[in-house]
């Protein structure tokens, strides 16, 4: 078998590394149009049974997750003057930079062979792959390509939403509730290692826009 798998995001090195653990005399090729080193996003956040699953699908890789981790059990929820602890949820988080380095170590280790900074243009220069894998995101090339056949139903909604990292120290999933005079934001929060954590806010678009946040620049 002959893989091809555009995108070297998590899943799309997760899948190459499993299929050539499966079959080591299959040919898997990993293409991403960034360097190895370049993320989108800042921590990301495990369940207790995810991990179990990505235990039991490749210990190594786990193994690995497992020494580069925070670790925490509660959730805390912000509303107006209270705050409320639910305890006894287990989670991890991770920096997405350190898990795309781990992922692509294992995948070198297993004899994938990857391919960063090539920009596809077309699906057709890998037609000679049994199998194509898109994972190159909601908006990439292969679902644009093949759009009248799986026929998605996407739905834009106007929240706005933007995603901090900050050393702000966290023990907790954090979920944040403020209304003001222009309307409602919403926080939520996470730590992935010792020094920091995921930081997102959220608002409708009318509060959006009544705070002024249409028109403000980034360092306002």
């Amino acid at each position: 078998m002959r893989y091809a798998v555009i995108g070297g995001g998590p899943s799309g090195l997760y899948f190459a590394l499993l299929a050539k653990k499966a079959n080591p005399t299959d040919e898997v090729l990993v293409v991403e149009r960034n360097p190895p080193d370049a993320t989108f996003g800042w921590g990301v956040v495990f369940s207790e049974e995810t991990l179990g699953a990505l235990r039991d699908a490749d210990y190594e890789t786990y193994a690995e997750i497992g020494e580069s981790f925070a670790r925490w059990n509660a959730i805390d929820i912000y509303y107006r003057d209270t705050m409320v602890r639910s305890r006894g949820h287990v989670f991890t988080g991770i920096s997405r930079k350190v898990l795309l380095n781990i992922l692509q170590r294992r995948c070198q280790a297993l004899g994938v062979r990857l391919e960063f900074e090539r920009d596809v243009r077309d699906v057709a220069e890998f037609e000679g792959a049994d199998l194509i894998v898109g994972a190159d995101g909601i908006n990439g090339l292969v679902r644009r390509t093949y759009a009248e056949f799986f026929k998605p139903q996407i739905v834009t909604h106007p929240t706005k939403y933007v995603w901090f990292g900050s050393d702000l120290p966290l023990d907790a999933f954090t979920f944040i509730f403020r209304r003001n005079d222009d309307g409602l934001f919403q926080v939520h929060a996470y730590p992935f290692d010792a020094r920091t954590c995921t930081f997102i806010v959220e608002c409708p678009e009318d509060a959006w826009r009544r705070a002024g946040l249409e028109s403000a620049s980034e360092a306002e």
